[in-house]
């Protein structure tokens, strides 16, 4: 598990282009068959994928960071398949998930092991976890059981669909709030005007992009902004003094999770274009 350390808005300011990817940026996601976990000092977060390859399981195991006997023993995650048909088996229960499908994974859950259906063609795991002081049973939602809500538009090239797994009014979790986005065909900006969540970290992870095309995610102070090239399953940190905003060459999907002192979707401070620079 790799650590990384906090960086405020004083010090980003100071930043280099390297020094910002390194700090905020997660390139090695996804790698076959190994569990890849990044630890986030911001709300102790951790960041992870898992792809199974050689037809044997991948045990999720609790790294020094987490100073417990297994990696839930705290703390609860939600994991969102973008790749093939995958199994994950918790404390001897199984779950299939299709693609775009997730589990919520709840504190105290002492076995985690994650399994391609074929391992010619290997689910792709993707993992966020928070510490967490409830715990809630696992629960499984297919794409089609998320709450869908439709936003933006051809003529501001933003239509796109926001995809609620873990919420309030749907899978139940104690801090965690996790979703998926998809953006229309044409469309290639999201979340701009930007906002910030100064009682929440949220992360984005950018997927479903094409070959010859990249994401200029945008992040920082709303009134000094900078921005990190993003490539085809790569996640991007936003502590909560940064705003986190994109545009594409194309269009894309990206998986947003949230944790903090809250789970209120609304709770954001908005910014108006004549305040972004």
């Amino acid at each position: 598990m790799e650590t990384r350390y906090s960086a405020d808005a004083i010090r980003f300011e100071r930043m280099n282009t390297e020094e910002i990817r390194d700090t905020f940026l997660i390139r090695t996601l996804f790698a076959p068959d190994k569990i890849e976990l990044v630890y986030l000092f911001d709300d102790r977060a951790v960041i992870g994928s898992a792809v199974p390859v050689k037809g044997n399981p991948l045990k999720l195991e609790a790294g020094e960071q987490l100073a417990c006997q297994y990696f839930a023993e705290r703390r609860e995650m939600g994991v969102i398949n973008i790749g093939d048909t995958g199994i994950i088996t918790v404390d001897g229960k199984k779950f299939t998930l299709g693609y775009k499908d997730l589990l919520y994974i709840g504190k105290g859950s002492k076995d985690i092991q994650f399994e391609s259906a074929n391992a010619q063609k290997p689910a792709k795991f993707y993992i966020v976890s928070y510490p967490a002081h409830t715990a809630y049973p696992a629960a499984l939602a297919k794409q089609t059981d998320a709450q869908a809500v439709g936003i933006g538009s051809d003529e501001e090239a933003n239509k796109r669909t926001i995809y609620k797994y873990v919420h309030p009014q749907g899978i139940k979790s104690c801090q965690l709030v996790m979703g998926c986005t998809d953006l229309a065909p044409c469309s290639v900006w999201n979340t701009m005007p930007a906002h910030t969540h100064i009682r929440r970290t949220e992360v984005y992870m950018y997927f479903a992009m094409e070959q010859n095309s990249i994401v200029f995610h945008f992040m920082g102070k709303p009134e000094q902004t900078r921005h990190i090239v993003v490539r085809n399953q790569q996640a991007v940190f936003a502590p909560s003094w940064s705003i986190h905003s994109g545009v594409g060459l194309k269009n894309y999907s990206f998986v947003w999770a949230m944790g903090g002192e809250n789970q209120e979707f609304a709770d954001m401070q908005g910014f108006s274009l004549e305040q972004i620079k």
